[in-house]
């Protein structure tokens, strides 16, 4: 770790990686739309850039413990923190790797359209934000940070500009506003009562004796930060933003749902049972069961709601609303394995998600399909979009080899390892409903007539199912997040795979 970061130069680093997606939003702000070459480098550059700083900090991080930390002053009393953690390191790594993927669709997707430097500007804001809530060492940094995500993917929500965006993007500020003041109200609270609130493996010591000497407030606190958190993450009844945001370009559902603002707000509740109260603490205080029933609740709900929807990506959405629980469901089971299966599901969901929206715009954008019936036959002329679709949903179904079959084990295990063995049930139920509205699309795709097969079958014509161009940019970014759900599966055992760090960073929440 010397060799690559001097230790003078250790504190920097996590400021420099909020900086690199910063700087890139200042210089991509002012640029007119006629320069896509330049706009489409400083993107690139930047995302290349801190993907390579996140690996060159894991042997430190995870191997030799170090933990570059930076701190400025904010408030009397309270810092700004900026540390690298295990936990911060396995979020900033989904976010910064997929960031990247992203990049290069959205250049693909945004060719030809307007408004593409206010787009790539809020979208680097966006990640900006999104690595500060990885890297915040104390909850008012990550408040900051959370509340600035907020703002910044409003934009990005209305980009369109029509009624149904503009729309869709009120109501996505209205939710994401409210559980923000319930975040900031817990925030101002814990900190009056128990101090300032650094983040710490087994939970802060200011809120272990709130939570023996007034375990009443210490409950009230806790479920006004992740009632408030419960908005981002989707878990019902607050998740009705999430469906009505599909309005959205391809590449801005993508994010949501993968990396920025859902992962934002179940990245904020695992922080709040594990670094802030602490699993034992949470326990004790009884805070746990509840947001387990909920998160169960919200797995079986929105599976269920999926089945109903008819067009991609509301189906899609639905999905998400189900799958983003599964973290909460592991971290609150409390079950060492539990927790490792959530902590993995945080990274699998993501590169499994958004492989399935990266397919949606794809079908979207080269064959005008929106609803799953419009899918029949995309297989014969658009091969490897469905390919990569395939792999994604069965991921997200539990099928081996892939990365969702790893979490769900791995969650059937915490299960049985936990006081809550009725969990597993929840699992079955899931994975059977996932199956039930997948499969018909996995179906649509490569067994389904498409109303051209069927007009061409019934005059013998020559170019039934006529293969599609399936255009580089966009297809090169989903054939490799397809790829990464193929072999998190396949290497899940190796010591760098997602769940090694997750089964390392479980270790140390339980002590």
């Amino acid at each position: 770790m010397s060799d690559l970061f001097p230790s003078a130069a250790l504190p920097v680093v996590p400021v420099v990686m909020v900086a690199l997606s910063l700087t890139a939003a200042v210089l991509i702000f002012p640029m007119a739309e006629r320069r896509v070459r330049a706009r489409s480098w400083v993107n690139l550059v930047a995302a290349a850039i801190k993907v390579l700083l996140i690996a060159a900090l894991v042997p430190g991080v995870v191997g030799e413990g170090l933990r570059p930390e930076f701190a400025a002053p904010f408030l009397p009393g309270i810092d700004l923190v900026l540390r690298v953690d295990p936990l911060a390191l396995f979020f900033a790594g989904l976010s910064s790797i997929l960031w990247l993927l992203t990049t290069i669709y959205a250049i693909g997707y945004l060719k030809g359209k307007p408004h593409q430097s206010r787009f790539f500007g809020f979208f680097s804001l966006c990640v900006t934000a999104t690595v500060g809530i990885s890297f915040a060492g104390n909850l008012l940094t990550f408040l900051v940070f959370y509340e600035l995500l907020t703002l910044v993917t409003y934009p990005l929500v209305a980009h369109w500009g029509n009624a149904k965006s503009l729309q869709a993007a009120r109501i996505y500020l209205r939710y994401a506003l409210g559980g923000g003041v319930a975040v900031l109200l817990g925030v101002v609270w814990l900190t009056m009562t128990a101090g300032p609130v650094d983040f710490a493996e087994g939970g802060a010591s200011g809120v272990a004796e709130l939570a023996t000497s007034s375990p009443g407030t210490a409950v009230m606190i806790f479920i006004l930060l992740a009632g408030g958190m419960a908005v981002k993450s989707a878990i019902v009844p607050l998740h009705g933003w999430l469906p009505t945001a599909m309005v959205a370009p391809a590449p801005v559902s993508a994010l949501l749902h993968a990396v920025a603002v859902v992962k934002a707000g179940v990245f904020g509740i695992v922080r709040l049972v594990d670094d802030v109260y602490g699993i034992e603490v949470a326990w004790q205080l009884g805070v746990l069961t509840p947001l387990l029933v909920a998160a169960s609740v919200t797995v079986i709900y929105g599976s269920y709601q999926a089945l109903r929807q008819q067009e991609i990506k509301r189906r899609l959405a639905f999905s998400t609303v189900s799958q983003v629980s599964y973290v909460v469901l592991g971290v609150t089971m409390f079950s060492m394995a539990g927790t490792a299966g959530g902590m993995v599901h945080l990274v699998h969901q993501g590169i499994m998600k958004i492989t399935l929206f990266f397919c949606a715009g794809l079908f979207a954008e080269v064959l005008g399909a929106h609803k799953i019936s419009d899918l029949r036959g995309a297989g014969r002329r658009m091969p490897w979009s469905s390919a990569a679709f395939t792999v994604g949903a069965f991921g997200m179904i539990g099928l081996p080899p892939t990365a969702g079959f790893v979490s769900k084990w791995q969650l059937g295990l915490g299960a049985l390892d936990s006081p809550h063995p009725w969990v597993l049930g929840v699992l079955v139920v899931s994975s059977l409903l996932n199956a039930a509205y997948f499969l018909p699309m996995v179906y649509n795709l490569w067994f389904g007539a498409s109303q051209q097969d069927e007009h061409d079958d019934a005059t013998h014509h020559a170019h039934s199912g006529t293969p599609a161009r399936e255009p580089l940019a966009l297809l090169a970014p989903t054939l490799c997040t397809a790829g990464f759900t193929l072999l998190a599966g396949l290497a899940a055992s190796v010591w760098f795979a997602p769940l090694e760090i997750a089964r390392f960073i479980s270790e140390g929440v339980f002590g």
